[in-house]
């Protein structure tokens, strides 16, 4: 194996694409496709660009659905990827970016509504996280809003549901995967962690 020394623009190594739904002021909706999510307990900690309108409406509004897609809709995901909640549009994403408020009209997504918050959820979407932001801060270097949303519901699509549990089934469950800003789903399974759950070695699969 020979490393060699590089400068990628950006390090998206492959993480999961999440899309989250927000309040607007007026009431609106806003959708946008992020990929900068993890999980810590019960938290979820969103990496956002500060010029986004999701940003604003985290700030003001901490109600938010944390919206996981398929691999299968990546190209809803790509239809609203140019595009932003903020108006007028900030200077330096006019060049690659146009405003648009109907966001679910345009992914060709249906909006359903949420439980605990205010913000709907994507009927599409495999699994729905409702939660709150309890806190935020910018980055070190003013550009991302880093906010810690903690989940007050999981939905998940019953296909991918252990019967009878809680637990989603790692088998049935394939998140689409954001790949130095290509798009893949999951390969095979190769193995299971000494921590999970839901892995039977007996019959070599999850259950």
């Amino acid at each position: 194996m020979t490393h060699l020394t590089i400068e990628p623009s950006i390090l998206y190594v492959g993480t999961p694409v999440a899309l989250l739904s927000t309040s607007n002021e007026d009431g609106t909706v806003n959708l946008a496709p992020m990929s900068s999510a993890w999980a810590l307990g019960d938290v979820v900690v969103l990496g956002v660009g500060m010029s986004g309108q999701t940003a604003v409406n985290l700030r003001d509004r901490p109600d938010v659905v944390i919206n996981y897609p398929s691999p299968s809709q990546w190209r809803a995901v790509e239809r609203i990827a140019g595009l932003t909640g903020r108006s007028p549009v900030p200077d330096h994403k006019r060049a690659r970016f146009r405003h648009e408020r109907e966001k679910f009209a345009a992914a060709g997504l249906t909006p359903v509504a949420s439980e605990h918050v205010v913000p709907p959820r994507v009927a599409e979407c495999p699994l729905q996280f409702e939660a709150s932001v309890v806190h935020s801060q910018l980055d070190a270097e003013g550009n991302f809003l880093i906010a810690q949303a903690r989940v007050l519901r999981v939905h998940a699509d019953e296909r991918i549901v252990v019967p009878g549990t809680s637990y989603v089934d790692p088998a049935e469950w394939s998140p689409l995967i954001y790949n130095f800003r290509h798009y893949f789903g999951l390969g095979s399974e190769l193995g299971a962690s000494f921590r999970s759950e839901t892995y039977d070695a007996n019959r070599s699969r999850a259950v």
